[in-house]
């Protein structure tokens, strides 16, 4: 355990005790007069298909999810883009991704129940598979181009989880998105891993002072993680991990302007 763990955790606890506070404080004050009302919320096509979805093929998502999806998949919309479902239980949610995404969509589903074989179409591909079985995933990659987009609904355990990230990560193409749902309880172990890679994305373990070249003042080489992955983002039960559009070789800090503080050269 590092030295100032102690510390860490005592943080930890002051934080999470100021947002029970904020909370508590929300629900008791009203806004003072003067500020702007919320805008009307935007009309999110996903959550308008799931509240229409009365009968046929079933869908079971947590309400937050759709917001979720529209923020990081709508600008997939229209576009020939290959997507991959992992968990696709009753299918419901197969035909919420070709309505969503449009005709020149390419679905493709995983599941460990032979019976989901049934959802295959000419849109939809079916794989039939362990989503923790690394061998499952090597033959399943042989047979589909890299991909756009992940979403994982599989079987939810940690283990499973970290294990179709290792695999599905780098068959993501530049610009993909991969989101993993249902990563439910504190300290989860799927979410620890993921916090260590977060963790990678603000190494600077080496970098070089310019002071000749404004436009390169600081230069640092990226680490393979920060070359191939933008941003990683936690909702509740949610973390959402986005591929750079291009291979990332070094993070740059121009400095620009003519007045300084003299502290700060």
């Amino acid at each position: 355990m590092p030295d100032n763990a102690n510390e860490v955790s005592a943080g930890y606890e002051q934080t999470l005790e100021a947002w029970r506070d904020y909370a508590t404080w929300r629900t008791r004050a009203s806004w003072p007069a003067g500020t702007a009302a919320k805008e009307a919320p935007l009309t999110n096509p996903l959550r308008s298909f799931f509240e229409a979805r009365k009968q046929g093929r079933g869908i079971w998502k947590w309400n937050h999810y759709f917001d979720i999806y529209h923020r990081h998949f709508n600008r997939f919309r229209g576009q020939e883009v290959h997507v991959l479902e992992i968990g696709i239980y009753s299918g419901g949610s197969l035909e919420m991704w070709k309505d969503y995404f449009g005709a020149a969509c390419h679905i493709y589903g995983v599941d460990i129940e032979p019976a989901c074989k049934a959802y295959q179409d000419n849109a939809v591909k079916v794989f039939i598979g362990d989503q923790s079985d690394r061998t499952f995933w090597r033959g399943f990659k042989r047979e589909v181009p890299n991909l756009d987009i992940v979403i994982d609904d599989g079987g939810h355990l940690p283990e499973q989880q970290m294990v179709a990230l290792e695999e599905l990560l780098p068959h993501l193409r530049s610009g993909g998105v991969y989101l993993c749902e249902d990563v439910h309880g504190v300290f989860n172990r799927f979410a620890s891993y993921v916090h260590r890679l977060a963790h990678d994305l603000n190494s600077v373990d080496q970098h070089v002072n310019n002071p000749e070249d404004d436009e390169r003042r600081i230069v640092a080489p990226t680490t393979a993680l920060q070359s191939a992955v933008s941003s990683i983002h936690l909702y509740p039960f949610v973390t959402v991990v986005e591929r750079t559009d291009a291979p990332v070789p070094e993070l740059v800090a121009p400095k620009h302007g003519t007045e300084w503080q003299p502290y700060l050269k």
